[in-house]
């Protein structure tokens, strides 16, 4: 109890800027649970789907490890559809290639969406922070002109007070914004080099299978 207490007090004591910051907090975590779960997710399935679909390409099975994927919703599922179904019309290198880079393309943007407002939300709380920081002490400075002498002192230093809270809750949030960030990027880069490396394997895998049959 007593440290929510703090927490409240800390937060009255920033004024009215301390607001929006929370907003952005909130909004940050929300973006960061929601991609930590979706990339994890995302992880694991197209893990389990690569697993059961590589020993039946390998077989050369291509109308079995179609019917495998056409049903997935999974990021590579939709990328060995196109893949597979490529290869069963021309089983051309070049043309297999292409088809799984525009798989790869239609399934890239739900990997990379809001991420990137991580760092758009750690740029705003600073700027938040320092724009409470200098509304805080305009106020504290313009009511020292009409203040009386023995409460000036008093005036001054809520004023500063208040502007240091606002400051250091805009950093609060900017600085595990920015980690949070950088963390979730590193995975979707992880993921993507991931689909590219089973692009590569599925071509090599089918392309090459061919080659051996002639």
């Amino acid at each position: 109890m007593d440290i929510f207490s703090a927490i409240v007090n800390f937060f009255q004591l920033g004024g009215l800027f301390m607001y929006p910051i929370a907003v952005v907090l909130v909004l940050a975590l929300a973006i960061a649970l929601e991609r930590w779960i979706f990339l994890g997710r995302v992880e694991k399935e197209n893990r389990v789907l690569w697993n059961e679909v590589q020993p039946v390409l390998v077989r050369g099975d291509l109308e079995q490890s179609e019917r495998m994927v056409t049903d997935s919703d999974t990021a590579i599922g939709r990328i060995l559809a196109n893949g597979i179904a490529q290869s069963r019309a021309e089983n051309k290198r070049s043309e297999v290639e292409v088809a799984t880079e525009e798989g790869l393309m239609e399934v890239l943007p739900a990997i990379e969406k809001r991420t990137h407002y991580l760092a758009t939300f750690s740029n705003l709380s600073v700027l938040l922070g320092l724009l409470g920081t200098v509304v805080g002490l305009i106020t504290a400075f313009s009511a020292l002109g009409s203040a009386d002498p023995a409460t000036k002192a008093d005036l001054l230093s809520e004023g500063i007070s208040e502007a240091m809270h606002c400051t250091a809750f805009g950093l609060m949030v900017a600085i595990p914004s920015l980690i949070l960030h950088a963390y979730l990027q590193s995975r979707t880069t992880a993921l993507v080099d991931g689909l590219e490396a089973v692009c590569a394997k599925f071509v090599s895998i089918v392309c090459g299978r061919t080659r051996r049959s002639v």
